[in-house]
């Protein structure tokens, strides 16, 4: 099972996370962000992993620190559970449309954590959640987990729609590249021999 655990403390958020890429879906979150929450739920569901994750944070501030950490361990743990990425199918992408939204992701577990983010969100809020939040989590979580992550938005004008529809589409797209693939079986999946 590639299974991870990971707790990150500062002075703004105390995390704890665990995440099993070989889970069925299941999730807990408690971040203290209701709209996170759903989103990470969505995240496991639709990548069919196991999620438990709680986040005591300094949300009296803003919701920028738990959002950003939480993006953090998210990559974190990815990374753990992968270990040299043996195996693995590397790459994964989908173009999922979420009502009028059309989300394009495409990821690549190169070791070369970056995110290309281009949704354009018409609102500052969904809920409370402020929704420039979005690109900080995805930004976090692209750089830990050493995944070069391409997040396109193709249609749509409803805010709550297109994350969700970016949630649901890095979730498929990164279940389809960490995916164990029979034709690599215990190779490495790059001509370096390597994945960092």
């Amino acid at each position: 099972m590639r299974i991870a655990e990971i707790k990150r403390q500062t002075a703004e958020t105390n995390v704890a996370l665990r995440l099993n890429l070989d889970g069925t879906g299941n999730a807990r979150c408690d971040s203290g962000i209701g709209f996170l929450d759903h989103m990470l739920n969505l995240f496991a569901r639709h990548g069919g992993f196991d999620l438990d994750l709680s986040c005591q944070g300094d949300n009296w501030v803003d919701d920028h620190h738990s959002v950003e950490d939480i993006g953090i361990c998210l990559g974190k743990a990815v990374a753990q559970a992968l270990g040299d990425k043996r195996g693995i199918a590397r790459y994964g992408d989908i173009l999922l449309p979420m009502d009028e939204a059309l989300i394009l992701c495409a990821l690549d577990v190169s070791g070369r954590g970056e995110s290309y983010y281009s949704l354009e969100i018409p609102t500052a809020k969904v809920g409370s959640f402020d929704t420039e939040l979005c690109e900080e989590f995805f930004r976090a979580f692209a750089r830990d987990a050493g995944l070069t992550l391409h997040l396109r938005q193709l249609a749509g004008k409803n805010a709550h729609h297109i994350i969700e529809g970016a949630f649901k589409a890095c979730a498929r797209s990164l279940a389809m590249a960490v995916a164990l693939d029979p034709a690599n079986a215990d190779r490495i999946p790059s001509t370096k021999g390597m994945l960092e």
